[in-house]
């Protein structure tokens, strides 16, 4: 079976999604809603991401912590956390039929070169991109153009402009034209 990836990022008018390694703003994220109970969601980051988290949040509650990082990684001490050292690597652990059992969707929550690597992977299937309607100071990008997708509506996903804690934004979804 053939895992589907789906992306989810937040990003300003020019697409900015982080600075100094981390984010400018605080949004609920979707990523921990499932439909099946017993099952958490699976989310993919890069270490930097991972680093970025402060550590009274880490791992990620209720979800499945994947950790990609080219350098020794000891996540013993985080439950429901994996660290792997290639994105081939922990696609082959979404593989394994003992562990697909444990989770229902994979997220790949950043950063940029991830979000690069995960878009040109035949296994991605939408991305979900909260626009923020404000500008922030960014120095880091997303890195995939906007115009080689295709907006697609989801019946869970809000089409109204959405705020909290003073940041407007709206919710898009595309899938590869």
């Amino acid at each position: 079976m053939s895992v589907k990836l789906k992306l989810i990022v937040a990003a300003t008018e020019n697409m900015g999604i982080g600075k100094n390694g981390t984010l400018p703003w605080r949004l609920n994220k979707m990523t921990t809603t499932t439909k099946q109970a017993g099952r958490k969601n699976v989310v993919i980051m890069g270490r930097k991401t991972w680093d970025s988290i402060p550590g009274k949040y880490k791992p990620l509650a209720g979800r499945i912590n994947f950790v990609l990082s080219r350098s020794d990684l000891n996540l013993e001490q985080f439950p429901d956390s994996f660290a792997f050292k290639s994105f081939d690597e922990a696609y082959k652990k979404l593989q394994d039929t003992q562990f697909q059992p444990s989770y229902e969707d994979v997220w790949v929550i950043g950063g940029s070169s991830l979000y690069e690597e995960a878009f040109a992977s035949p296994y991605f299937q939408k991305l979900y991109l909260t626009k923020i309607q404000k500008n922030f100071n960014c120095d880091t990008f997303f890195p995939v153009e906007l115009e080689t997708l295709k907006e697609v509506s989801e019946e869970d996903v809000p089409q109204a402009l959405q705020e909290e804690n003073g940041v407007r934004y709206t919710y898009h979804v595309y899938v590869k034209a």
